[in-house]
């Protein structure tokens, strides 16, 4: 029996890849020690003007009060502002610990997940007139969700038949968290316009407060981060880190975008170092990567430009493009704009943007309307 992943164990949970917090040493030299006497000399003036300078402090204190209260009421100047700077380290620092228990928790329910050959697989598509060139079509695809992707697909040599079999099972999966969103973002929107929240939409809100990391439940902040990932940059994404399906991490943990952790769970790449202590991440179902994947974007300091980008997309009533919001995918890995040209390589070569606007039936055509 697998051992469940408590979610105060996964301190790191689903960190970037790679980002490394190194403290710079304090060096002690003879000008040092010169500035520690000057530093003494004036503390000692400093604490006999505190009893001078207080009340004339406090006062200045109580008015930056007003302004930092009248300036989080401005929903525009506040929105400038997130877009601008995006989530701060405090905000990750506090909350990291509840942003992927819904996904763990998610994770974690009993599953009977069945492993099937990619024969089957092939054959459940094509009974269901589950084809790719028809959803480039009509933009309508099959609502088949696979928890786990076939062992046979590493022995597939035909390239172009590997990879539609990859995107046939991969695409239901992100149009799925995208419709989740969806309907999130419809909630939060009705809850927007009203002048008075019910108790059950306030707790709603702190919910997704929480899941989305935002600390000083702000509205705005919330609406940037719970938005959509374009289906051609997470298909892209996806084959990528996975080799198209190919990769240990997706055979083994159902890891189809690489994400790490420093918990005990996980699986450790082949060529990491000894005392390196990361792995990657692996999961039950390939709906709960999935998942992660679209938390990790969300909420991440490394793709505050990614969400920015987006939301400026919105407010200019334009579609989410997936060559534009790739760009600010450099610190998804090493080696940074080179990686964002691969993926957007990938997006080209293979016309994934053909599935951008396409819906899942049944319950996404419900959905169009939508932002």
């Amino acid at each position: 029996m697998q051992k469940k992943i408590s979610i105060f164990e996964i301190k790191k949970y689903l960190d970037k890849k790679g980002f490394i917090v190194k403290k710079k040493k304090k060096i002690r030299t003879e000008e040092s020690e010169i500035g520690n006497l000057s530093r003494t000399f004036l503390s000692s003036l400093i604490i006999i003007s505190i009893f001078f300078i207080a009340p004339l402090a406090i006062n200045l204190t109580k008015e930056k009060m007003i302004f930092s209260k009248d300036y989080e009421n401005n929903s525009k100047n506040n929105l400038k502002r997130l877009l601008e700077n995006g989530t701060t380290k405090l905000d990750e620092k506090l909350n990291k610990k509840f942003l992927y228990e819904d996904i763990l928790t998610f994770d974690e329910q009993p599953s009977d997940a069945i492993l099937l050959s990619a024969a089957t697989i092939e054959e459940l598509f094509k009974s269901t007139n589950y084809d790719l060139e028809d959803v480039r079509k009509n933009k309508l695809v099959k609502p088949i969700s696979l928890d786990l992707l076939p062992k046979e697909i590493v022995k597939i040599e035909n390239t172009k038949k590997r990879k539609d079999l990859f995107i046939q099972i991969i695409l239901p999966l992100v149009i799925d968290e995208n419709n989740s969103i969806k309907l999130d973002r419809m909630k939060l929107f009705s809850i927007l316009n009203k002048s008075k929240n019910t108790k059950a939409e306030q707790e709603w809100l702190n919910v997704k407060f929480k899941q989305y990391g935002v600390v000083n439940k702000d509205l705005s902040t919330l609406k940037i981060r719970m938005d959509e990932v374009p289906v051609s940059m997470a298909i892209a994404q996806a084959a990528k880190e996975t080799g198209w399906g190919t990769s240990r991490f997706a055979q083994e943990g159902n890891a189809l975008f690489g994400q790490w952790t420093w918990s005990g769970e996980g699986i450790k790449p082949a060529d990491a170092e000894d005392d390196s202590t990361h792995k990657v991440m692996r999961f039950k179902v390939l709906q709960a990567s999935v998942k992660a994947y679209h938390r990790n974007l969300n909420t991440h300091s490394s793709y505050k430009g990614f969400r920015s980008v987006r939301a400026e997309l919105r407010d200019e009533g334009k579609k989410l493009d997936s060559m534009i919001l790739s760009e600010y995918l450099d610190k998804y890995a090493e080696t940074g704009k080179e990686y964002v040209k691969i993926l957007q390589q990938i997006i080209r070569q293979n016309n994934l943007t053909d599935f951008d606007d396409a819906k899942l039936l049944p319950s996404s055509i419900d959905l169009e309307s939508l932002i």
